[in-house]
C-alpha cells in the first residue's frame, strides 16, 4: 500500500472573496501562510518519503512549509494544477451567470464534457481534468509504492481523488466540502484508491494556531 496525504493549499486573497483562480498563479495571503505553518507543524512527527506539489505558487508555498519541517525537497509537477477554466478565470463566482450565462448553465448542469468560454488559456472539461489528475496521482502512488507521500494541490484535484476513491460518476454534484490546508488521507494498492479520512482541519483550530504562533516567537528569541 502507498499512503497518500492529499492536501489543499492554504487560503489566498482570491479564495477569500470567491474569485475563480484556475491556472492563474495567486500566492497565499497572510491567513493562508498561517494555515500552511499549522499544517506543517501537525505533520512534523509523521515521516514522509516525498512531497509533490502543483507548480502554482499557492501550492508550492504550502508544500514548502511541510518540506522545511520534514527536511525534504519538493518535487514540482504542473500536472497537479487546478482545472483550467478558460474565460471564467479571474472572475468572481457571482459574476459568472451574468457574463457567461450559457457556459455557466452548462457548468452547473455537471455535464462532464461542457466547454468553457475562451480566455487566456484553453479550458478543460471535467472529463479531461479528471483524467489528468488521476493519472498523475496514480503515477506517484506507484513510484513510491509502500511509502507515505504528501501531494499538495487544489480543491478540484482533491475532488477528483474523492470521486475516484468513491467510484462516483462525473456528472453528479460535489457531495463534500473541500477546505484550505486540509489533510485528506488515501491508500493506493496498485489499482484502487481508497479514502481513509476526509477534510481534517483540526490543526487549524484556535488552540493549534496559538501554539504555532507561540513556538515561532520562541524560536525568534533564541
Amino acid at each position: 500500500m502507498t499512503e497518500i496525504l492529499l492536501i489543499r493549499h492554504g487560503e489566498t486573497a482570491w479564495n477569500a472573496i470567491k474569485r475563480l483562480q484556475g491556472h492563474l498563479d495567486i500566492p497565499l495571503n497572510a491567513e493562508g501562510t498561517r494555515q500552511a505553518k499549522a499544517l506543517a507543524w501537525s505533520l512534523q512527527n509523521e515521516k514522509l518519503d516525498a512531497i509533490i506539489s502543483s507548480d502554482l505558487q499557492r501550492a508550492v508555498q504550502t508544500a514548502g512549509e511541510i518540506a522545511r519541517l520534514q527536511g525534504l525537497g519538493t518535487r514540482i509537477d504542473a500536472g497537479l494544477r487546478e482545472r483550467c477554466f478558460g474565460g471564467f478565470e479571474g472572475q468572481l463566482y457571482s459574476e459568472l451567470p451574468h457574463l457567461f450565462p450559457t457556459e455557466y448553465a452548462a457548468w452547473k448542469s455537471h455535464d462532464p464534457d461542457a466547454a468553457f468560454p475562451s480566455g487566456e488559456r484553453q479550458g478543460e472539461t471535467i472529463r479531461q481534468f479528471h483524467r489528468r489528475v488521476t493519472e498523475h496521482i496514480f503515477y506517484y502512488a506507484r513510484q513510491f509504492e509502500g511509502k507515505k507521500i504528501a501531494i499538495v494541490a487544489h480543491g478540484g484535484v482533491l475532488e477528483c481523488a474523492y470521486r475516484a476513491a468513491k467510484d462516483l460518476p462525473l456528472n453528479t454534484p460535489r457531495e463534500v466540502s473541500i477546505y484550505n490546508a486540509s489533510i485528506n488521507r488515501f491508500e493506493f494498492d496498485g489499482v484502487t484508491l481508497k479514502l481513509l479520512l476526509w477534510g481534517d482541519i483540526a490543526h487549524l483550530d484556535a488552540d493549534a494556531m496559538d501554539e504555532i504562533n507561540q513556538s515561532d516567537t520562541s524560536r525568534q528569541r533564541q
